[in-house]
């Protein structure tokens, strides 16, 4: 028997040795693999990365990644962008269907002047129906007649006012002359020539205007009866209107919308019929005032001075200019002057005595609050809008007092819960009542 080379038996025994080392490694490699499919559950063994590979952050959620003030200034912004386009929208309508707006608003102010009126025949015994249409013919009437009665004093009084105004504009005339403007006959005649042609060049344009004044006529009656007939219908059936209206709020906000509408309703009340008595308590002191120094057509005056009271501000302004206007050019420079001291004194009287003691706390409207308003009022919707404009904007002020309050009462109401021993009482049921 051949003996076997040394160095091929130590190869063998290298071999079988890898062999081994091999078939260990294989082994953990399955071991690793089964643990690793144990714990994820999934078929697909994925080897752990190497050591010597980087930490790779994960990337932050978009919304968190925005600042707070950036993410509360989009959600304020696209909030006012819907609120923008709401009222965009809602001033549209109004305008594309003004007159039905403005003569139920009217008629909304009427109702608020004449519907203590309907309540005292109510109490007295008489039936609704009857009480009604008494108030409603006896308001129009009034109406109706003061009416009258300006456009009568107005025409009988105007061939005089015509004379007046001229020898009027001949004193102006004579006292710039003698001025110390250096003002002369012929710069007059020239500004007087131009105050011609200007006319004459727009011929075509008074004349359509006073066609479109034909137009306004018309619309206006047509506003007159709408609004007479809403003025019928709601001082006869407003409660139930009301209350078909308060079926069309969801019925979670309901009862808040319910008592914010009587609250809305007095304040409609207070703000009229204060308005009415100040307006007239104007037109009477002004009135007497103009009257004792001559002015003519003093009643006719007064009524406009009453009628432009019911614009905040503004109103007073146009009329008390109207009426020192008027006294400039028909009585001279005197009596205008003193005209002009007493429609200042009266509206310093109103202003600071009669509207804080005749309207109090019901209307409570900031002044810049009444300047805005009016003017938006008057831009939408002319004289009109800025006529209900102010009631509007109390109105709104009151309803969203009253909501506000509403809401911090009931959520005090939900919050409160009982404790100590009324907790224990209210959470055990009551005790059976013992056997008779």
């Amino acid at each position: 028997m051949s003996r076997v080379p040394g160095w091929l038996g130590r190869l063998g025994a290298g071999l079988t040795e890898m062999s081994e080392q091999w078939n260990e490694r294989r082994a953990e490699a399955e071991r690793e693999r089964g643990e690793a499919e144990s714990r994820t559950g999934v078929d697909e063994y994925v080897p752990p990365p190497p050591d010597y590979a980087p930490d790779v952050p994960a990337r932050p959620d978009p919304a968190l990644a925005v600042p707070w003030g950036v993410r509360v200034a989009a959600e304020a912004a696209w909030r006012l962008l819907i609120l923008a386009g709401t009222l965009w929208v809602l001033m549209r309508v109004i305008s594309a269907v003004q007159l039905v707006v403005l003569a139920f608003v009217s008629a909304l102010l009427i109702t608020a002047l004449l519907h203590p009126t309907v309540g005292r025949l109510r109490r007295l015994g008489v039936p609704r129906g009857p009480a009604t249409a008494l108030t409603a013919i006896l308001g129009f009437v009034i109406m109706g007649l003061i009416g009258w009665f300006v456009t009568w004093q107005v025409m009988e009084n105007i061939d005089d006012l015509s004379g007046q105004i001229q020898d009027g504009i001949d004193e102006l005339r004579n006292w710039l002359l003698n001025s110390p403007f250096h003002v002369t006959d012929k710069q007059i005649n020239e500004i007087a020539k131009n105050l011609r042609e200007a006319v004459g060049a727009n011929t075509d344009q008074i004349t359509s205007a006073g066609l479109e004044g034909v137009t306004v006529v018309v619309e206006a009656l047509t506003g007159i009866l709408l609004a007479a007939f809403s003025t019928l219908f709601l001082l006869y059936d407003g409660k139930r209107i009301w209350e078909w209206t308060l079926k069309l709020v969801p019925a979670a906000a309901r009862p808040g919308v319910a008592g914010a509408g009587p609250a809305a309703w007095r304040t409609l009340t207070a703000y009229v019929r204060g308005t009415v008595i100040v307006a007239l308590i104007d037109a009477i002191f002004i009135g007497l005032g103009i009257y004792f120094l001559d002015v003519p057509m003093a009643v006719p005056l007064a009524v406009f001075i009453f009628l432009f009271a019911f614009i905040p501000l503004v109103g007073a302004v146009v009329s008390g200019a109207l009426a020192v206007v008027v006294a400039l050019v028909t009585q001279g420079v005197f009596t205008a002057v003193m005209t002009l001291a007493v429609v200042l004194a009266v509206q310093q009287i109103e202003g600071h005595i009669l509207q804080p003691f005749i309207l109090g706390r019901a209307v409570r409207v900031h002044p810049l609050a009444v300047v805005l308003s009016v003017a938006c009022g008057g831009m939408v919707a002319g004289i009109g809008g800025a006529v209900v404009a102010v009631p509007l904007v109390a109105v709104t002020n009151t309803v969203a007092g009253y909501l506000r309050a509403y809401s911090r009462e009931s959520a005090l109401r939900h919050s409160v819960r009982p404790r100590g021993a009324t907790a224990v009482s209210a959470e055990q049921p009551a005790p059976d009542p013992p056997p008779e």
